[in-house]
Parts: structure tokens; sequence; C-alpha cells
């Protein structure tokens, strides 16, 4: 398997805690180094373009917000040509505080990967969580991994211990 790029974007560091646990769970699958870890701030397209296994973690703040540096990286994203890659999102949220946003950003950076050639993996069941509404919802998956460390923290390592060898299965084939 080649080399997959794990981009995260992080203010509270939740984010990271999370990329740092889906690094580790897949290198012990697949052996070490097999994961570089890059926080997204300060990247450029070509950070992100060099690897044809991408895995995306953001959160979404508030009202469906973006977080700083992803915000920043959405023009840089848009001049990637995703065609023969393959993208796994995941993202942090609130489902009860922002219930009609859960997770939203993943939905925004997804269509973009889309648009561009991107093979998306790594989808997830909305069963066991209580939104209104996401933009990373389509039917009754989400596009990506979706963790509520708010409200279900305790949920968080059996669902990303459940998430990695979908979406190293996925890379695979």
């Amino acid at each position: 398997m080649a080399k997959i790029g794990l981009f995260y974007g992080t203010d509270t560091g939740n984010t990271e805690r999370v990329s740092k646990r889906i690094k580790e769970l897949i290198e012990a699958k697949i052996g070490t180094a097999e994961v570089d870890l890059l926080e997204i701030y300060k990247k450029k397209k070509d950070d992100m373009a060099k690897y044809n296994l991408l895995i995306l973690g953001m959160p979404t703040w508030y009202d469906g917000e973006l977080q700083g540096d992803w915000e920043e990286f959405i023009t840089e994203m848009q001049q990637i040509d995703f065609t023969g890659k393959k993208v796994a999102f995941f993202g942090l949220g609130d489902q009860y505080g922002y219930a009609s946003y859960f997770c939203d950003a993943l939905g925004v950076f997804s269509e973009i990967a889309e648009k561009k050639g991107a093979q998306i993996v790594g989808s997830w069941p909305i069963a066991g969580y209580e939104h209104d509404f996401s933009k990373a919802q389509r039917g009754d998956i989400f596009i990506g991994l979706c963790i509520d460390t708010d409200n279900q923290e305790e949920l968080t390592e059996q669902r990303i211990s459940a998430w990695v060898p979908q979406v190293l299965s996925g890379f695979e084939h």
C-alpha cells in the first residue's frame, strides 16, 4: 500500500488527538512509517497532491463554520486534481449544540474532492447519532466518520477502531 497522507486541522486539540489515534491504528495494521501526519496549517496544494491515499480530518465549529486552517486551504484544495486518489474523511462536531450543522465540514470538503475526481471511501452509518441535518449526510450514511467528543466521548475509540479497517479496505480496492 502506498504511503497515506493524514491531514488535519485543530484548534482545541481534539482533532489532533483523533488523528494520532487513527495513525496508530493504521500503523498497527500495516506497519510503522506508513502514515504521514500533517497539520493543514500553512500547507499548499502540492503538499496534499503528492499522496494518492488521503485521510482528511476536520472539526465543524458552531453554525457550520469551518476550522480556520481548513477554511484558508479551500482555494488550494480546489486546485488539486484528485483523479486516481482515494480520500477518507473524518470530522468532529457537536450533534446536540449544533444539531443542524453536525460535521458539515465533511460535506463541504468531500464535495470539492469529488468534483475534482476523488474516490471517497470510509462512509459511516448515521445510526447512533441525534442530529437534525448535516452536509456530510447522504441518505442513511455520513460521507465519513463523525465523532462527537462533547456528547459521545465514550464511543470515540469504538468508532475509530471500526472505521480504520473499513478505510484500509477501501484503499486496497
